[in-house]
């Protein structure tokens, strides 16, 4: 397995040394914008596991998201009913939310994977793997071809985030009604 098995081991204990240095990124990371590429991952076990390399056509976007509820303001006057409040939209995880923020921002991109970084009081940070369309690099590698020819499938639900959030991880009994999707199955009976 080599160094990669230590370094998930150490992201696992969250000893006093790495909390220290997480605690200075932190510090450092809330001073930047809210998208920024990035030359290296920060969880490189993590990246590595889900499909990054370090070679032309890869690219890692950090993307900070503030915390709190997804929110919508419901800004019209007048007398509010009980009902009329805020509502959060929970089918929708906070990962699947930066890559999409990060697939705005990269659109000539798509979005390979995501995972977790951080967090603190105020932001969620989420590091965004991201593969470039045009790269000879990328098309020309039977694990990352698809990149070619799909565009915007992270807003289509088919990340691994986004697969999830569709319950698309569950087979078999108690599943049968998932599949293609909720909606497509419900004209079926």
């Amino acid at each position: 397995m080599g160094y990669l098995k230590y370094v998930k081991s150490l992201w696992n204990k969250g000893n006093e040394e790495s909390s220290e240095l997480m605690r200075v990124r932190k510090i450092q990371w809330r001073k930047e914008p809210t998208t920024v590429r990035i030359d290296r991952p920060t969880r490189i076990d993590r990246a590595r596991a889900l499909g990054w390399k370090p070679k032309k056509g890869f690219v890692v976007v950090r993307q900070r998201l503030s915390r709190g509820g997804h929110t919508t303001p419901h800004e019209q006057g007048g007398r509010k009913t009980s009902n009329s409040g805020t509502r959060k939209v929970v089918s929708k995880s906070y990962q699947i939310i930066a890559e999409e923020r990060v697939q705005d921002k990269y659109p000539n991109c798509e979005v390979l994977n995501s995972y977790y970084v951080t967090k603190d009081g105020k932001s969620y940070w989420y590091e965004v793997i991201l593969v470039d369309r045009a790269s000879p690099d990328v098309y020309m590698n039977k694990n990352t071809a698809w990149a070619r020819d799909t565009i915007g499938k992270v807003y289509r639900g088919k990340t691994s985030a986004g697969k999830k959030s569709r319950g698309l991880r569950n087979k078999g009994q108690g599943a049968e009604k998932i599949r293609p999707s909720f909606r497509s199955n419900k004209g079926r009976h």
